[in-house]
């Protein structure tokens, strides 16, 4: 039997042997697996834990938070604050940054997180996750603010999720393709599971919201609508629709067998670009489905190029297999 790698070892290689990563992103990533592990155990208790149903507050975007979207917030603050890694951290459910205490070492790192995405999936018990993504704090000796935090996608040092479902697995990319990690939970530990995963070009799976179909632009509304004509239409082959409802589970479909997903612009917002967050969200997933060969774009350009202006700015999100992807996207350019 082949001798099973732990994340911690996977790192290590990545250091060590690769000369990939430097020490302390190392030992940043393997705290963020710890504090996941964490929330996949709150996750897993469910009502036993006490955890279920709403938390009666609502985010900085002015959604309705759960018990657990605060609990795996804080699950990741605690985790990380005292390590010496981090100089600070952003979260989707805070109005602004967390700087790390003086009390603790000040590190070259900052964290930004989706703590549970999904959470509207919690009570009835199907797959949520946790999203992060790693920027290098720039050299200065300044103190830090949001300034810091507002890099494009492109300058990511690492960017991963966790996926709670059946089995709880860490998928991450420290720039060298993606790997896969399953939670022994008799070990106690991540193991690699899969190495260099590959997203297929093609597909014949497409997720997405359709009962929002009226509110979408023509371009959307034309994809789909070769695909739902299918042998028949100009596509000449059949598609699957899938929709989760959780970023994190519709996207890990597609890492494991390929698919397009999009949360498009609609006409219900038109101020707004998009629906997801493109710090905490967008950014770390377009890095993971670029780095697995597939692509990621807001439609018009390529998501790791969008020069962010907000901590919580919104984006349009088209992402998954290379060729679905840039068809949508040659749809929207010939506007």
């Amino acid at each position: 039997m082949a001798k099973r790698v732990s994340l911690t070892r996977y790192l290590v290689e990545q250091q060590r042997v690769d000369g990939l990563i430097p020490g302390q992103l190392r030992l940043l990533l393997e705290v963020v697996a710890r504090a996941c592990k964490s929330i996949s155990q709150a996750v897993n208790k469910g009502a036993l834990g006490g955890v279920l149903g709403s938390a009666d507050s609502e985010n900085v975007q002015g959604e309705v938070q759960k018990r657990l979207d605060i609990i795996a917030n804080e699950v990741l603050i605690e985790a990380n604050e005292w390590g010496g890694h981090l100089a600070g951290m952003a979260s989707e459910e805070m109005d602004a940054i967390y700087v790390v205490p003086n009390r603790y070492p000040k590190g070259e790192y900052l964290l930004l997180f989706d703590p549970l995405d999904g959470s509207s999936n919690i009570d009835v018990n199907v797959s949520i996750g946790t999203i992060f993504s790693v920027l290098r704090m720039p050299e200065d000796d300044r103190g830090v603010d949001e300034g810091d935090f507002l890099q494009n996608g492109a300058q990511q040092v690492a960017a991963g999720y966790c996926v709670y479902g059946p089995q709880t697995t860490l998928v991450l990319t420290v720039g060298d393709g993606v790997a896969m990690f399953t939670l022994d939970r008799e070990q106690g530990s991540f193991v690699l599971t899969q190495e260099n995963v590959r997203i297929p070009a093609d597909t014949q799976e497409f997720a997405i919201n359709m009962s929002n179909m009226r509110h979408w632009d023509e371009p959307v509304r034309r994809y789909i609508d070769e695909c739902l004509q299918g042998r028949d239409g100009p596509r000449n082959k059949d598609f699957n629709m899938r929709w989760i409802a959780s970023m994190v589970a519709d996207v890990h479909r597609i890492m494991t067998r390929g698919g397009i997903f999009m949360y498009p612009w609609d006409k219900r917002e038109p101020n707004k670009p998009g629906k997801l967050r493109l710090m905490y969200e967008a950014n770390p997933m377009a890095w993971l489905v670029e780095q697995a060969g597939g692509a990621a774009t807001n439609g018009r350009q390529r998501i790791l190029d969008i020069q962010p202006t907000q901590l919580h700015e919104r984006v349009s999100v088209i992402l998954g297999s290379k060729n679905e992807v840039e068809r949508v996207t040659s749809y929207h350019s010939t506007l």
